[in-house]
């Protein structure tokens, strides 16, 4: 009787959708864009001749032109879809289309097609469409069934533990909710490294290894002081190949999708580290999102709909006057809907396909659209609630897909990293740091920074197409001069005889003279003596005429009154600076913590940042490419805010607050409630430990 009433609500919702589309080839006519048509029956007739053609011919024409859809992005399927309806109209009298109708009219039938579903809610997956291809892969994949159970990993980008159980309690997130209340799932809060952002976290998780990679960019000083970013397209590459040793989560037949690195799979589809890589850019399963002549045309739809949502929240929180807020820019309404709706349709439809087919053991994906809004509209604004609504709706369709799996499949949903809020440092205080670090150095130094909040993830598609890594190549000579070197000399002659020593370091840094200095116009990066870099609140300072880590003892000998400058400011919560003489220091304004021993002089400057803040110093202390001085934002507990040192309003990258406590949503069967996982690293060996025992087990 189900089945009956099933296929009887199809029927009936497949002639309301072909009514609609036939009452909207008559409305296009009066736009005036190339096409006509008589009336409404001939309308009615054309749609169900162009249904009917793509429902024998379609499946077959994508996989004849699917290299050819890929590489148009999507905007061939527009075209197919048109001279579909060319080839119609000259068939049937009373219907003309040419020029720009061949694009307008399949986008306009996409159009009414999605309003249409959303109101009767129609699921794409279960359209006729969605049938012939499953029956096909099941009976041309049967083999695959009762083999081991295949794991896919759904990533939440920037979602702290928190803000997930919020967004679940105030209904936001159905589908998570019912998987936990019938006891499918549990949530484990895991902490990241410093830094917590996800080309650390990434590298950790897919690769079991994210050690010298101190933050989002950094400075290379043995490489001419090349910028590292790890989303530049020639850097990320340089950067997997660092961390790889082939046996990465997904180096057993897994698939990689919109992630920055590949975890080893073969299978990737929009994976920064490949994406240079036009032979990896192609891959067969992109048939599963052009299978359907509506769904580049839908996603379309929903891609300039996510736009008018963006104006809408523009102008909702310019007249609640909502703050901390961003002036976003015109680009920003293309990155965020791209991020929010085309990659994770994208995702969604080929992951549909790879449970279809049967064939992939693990599945690694991104889902970025929370956390670009989260960066510019707040973490727990309603626009990223929004965005998590919308995550939810794609994470029952994969359930649903479950449903007719040739093989069992366990979904595991997971954040990189969470995201604290706050007004940015240049908000509080009317200037950002490289202008705070300038106003503390000598009069004309040269200094070059770089706090490009769009270069997170795929933003910079968009952004900057051609050029999109950034190089730093700065002139200089190799080694400091020798009247530098005499001089250093010198001061570390005499270093037990000045004010830079154990039990004197607190009362020198409270007392120094604070001065303020020339403002001097930022200069290119070929002319710099300094590099300022910045991820979330965690702040980078490099001096680049010294090949070497320039010590405590150098920097207060050289430039006398940044240390004191910086620790003394109110924005800053600490500085991490290496001593020759007492190793590791991290400065705040009231007290030192000497991480060689772990002893404090005066306040703690660690103790609003975690009972893990120390260990997670004291590994970055240790990577190659730590910088000079690290500067980490202040956080205000009570109000759970730092200073971004970038223009975003929810940030990641330092410590303090929920930018380091994400979450893993696991199945119930996974027996993680007594392990504390620290570091991405060790939650790539809890991951791949579950992985490898479930698949012991079946064999």
């Amino acid at each position: 009787m189900k089945i009956n009433k099933d296929f009887f609500m199809f029927i009936i919702r497949g002639m309301v959708i072909w009514l609609s589309e036939a009452l909207g080839l008559i409305l296009l006519t009066y736009l005036d864009i190339g096409f006509s048509v008589n009336n409404i029956i001939t309308a009615i007739l054309v749609i169900g001749i162009v249904s009917l053609i793509n429902a024998l011919f379609w499946p077959i024409l994508s996989r004849i032109l699917l290299p050819f859809l890929v590489f148009t992005v999507g905007i061939g399927s527009l075209l197919l879809n048109g001279l579909v309806i060319w080839v119609v109209s000259e068939i049937i009298p009373g219907i003309s289309i040419d020029g720009g109708a061949l694009f307008l009219v399949p986008l306009g039938l996409a159009l009414i097609n999605t309003l249409v579903s959303a109101i009767l809610t129609a699921d794409d997956d279960a359209s006729y469409y969605r049938n012939v291809l499953r029956n096909r892969l099941k009976n041309r994949n049967k083999n695959h069934s009762g083999k081991k159970p295949g794991f896919i990993f759904l990533e939440i980008d920037g979602l702290a533990e928190e803000t997930l159980k919020k967004a679940i309690k105030k209904g936001y997130m159905p589908t998570l909710k019912r998987w936990l209340e019938e006891g499918n799932h549990k949530i484990k809060k895991w902490e990241t490294d410093l830094s917590s952002q996800t080309g650390a976290s990434q590298a950790g998780i897919l690769h079991g290894q994210n050690k010298d990679i101190p933050a989002f960019r950094w400075v290379e000083k043995e490489n001419n002081n090349k910028v590292m970013v790890s989303t530049g397209l020639s850097d990320a590459p340089i950067i997997e190949e660092r961390i790889s040793n082939g046996e990465g989560l997904l180096s057993t037949n897994g698939a990689s999708r919109t992630n920055l690195f590949s975890g080893d799979a073969r299978d990737v589809i929009f994976t920064y580290s490949t994406l240079k890589d036009l032979k990896k850019f192609y891959n067969s399963t992109w048939y599963y999102f052009y299978s359907n002549p509506s769904n580049f045309g839908r996603t379309i739809v929903l891609f300039f709909w996510d736009i008018i949502m963006e104006v809408s929240s523009r102008w909702r929180q310019w007249r609640k006057d909502v703050k901390p807020r961003l002036k976003r820019s015109f680009i920003y309404l293309f990155v965020r809907a791209a991020a929010n709706v085309f990659l994770r349709e994208i995702t969604t439809y080929t992951l549909i396909g790879d449970v279809f087919a049967g064939k992939i053991d693990a599945a690694y994906v991104t889902y970025l659209g929370y956390d670009e809004i989260a960066h510019h509209s707040g973490v727990e604004d309603d626009d990223a609630f929004y965005a998590l609504k919308g995550l939810d709706k794609q994470f029952k369709r994969l359930e649903n897909a479950l449903k007719f799996e040739l093989r069992p499949y366990h979904l595991i949903v997971q954040s990189d990293h969470g995201q604290t809020n706050g007004a940015t440092f240049k908000q509080r205080y009317g200037y950002d740091l490289e202008e705070l670090v300038r106003r503390l150095l000598p009069s004309g130094f040269k200094i070059h920074s770089e706090f490009d909040s769009n270069q997170d993830h795929f933003g910079q598609i968009i952004t900057d197409p051609i050029n999109n890594s950034k190089e730093y190549v700065k002139t200089r000579s190799d080694q400091i001069t020798d009247k530098s070197k005499d001089f250093a000399y010198n001061a570390f002659k005499t270093i037990n005889e000045n004010k830079h020593v154990k039990g004197r370091l607190l009362k020198y840094i409270n007392n120094y003279p604070k001065e303020q200095k020339e403002d001097i116009k930022p200069v290119s990066a070929e002319e710099s003596q300094m590099i300022v870099l910045a991820s979330g609140n965690l702040g980078l300072i490099y001096f680049t005429e010294w090949e070497k880590r320039l010590t405590y003892e150098m920097i207060n000998q050289y430039f006398p009154d940044l240390i004191p400058g910086l620790a003394n400011h109110e924005g800053i919560g600490f500085l991490m600076i290496r001593s020759e003489s007492f190793g590791p220091l991290v400065i705040g304004s009231q007290g030192i913590y000497y991480l060689s021993d772990d002893t404090v002089e005066g306040v703690n400057p660690l103790k609003d940042f975690g009972p893990n803040a120390a260990h997670h110093l004291k590994r970055t202390d240790s990577f190659k490419y730590v910088p000079d001085i690290l500067v980490n934002s202040f956080y205000d507990k009570e109000k759970n805010e730092v200073a971004a040192f970038e223009e975003l309003i929810g940030s990641h990258g330092g410590l303090g607050g929920n930018q380091t406590k994400p979450f893993i949503m696991y199945p119930s069967t996974w027996d993680l409630s007594d392990e504390e996982i620290v570091g991405a690293e060790k939650l790539h060996e809890v991951l791949k430990s579950q992985l490898e025992s479930s698949w012991e087990m079946k064999n």
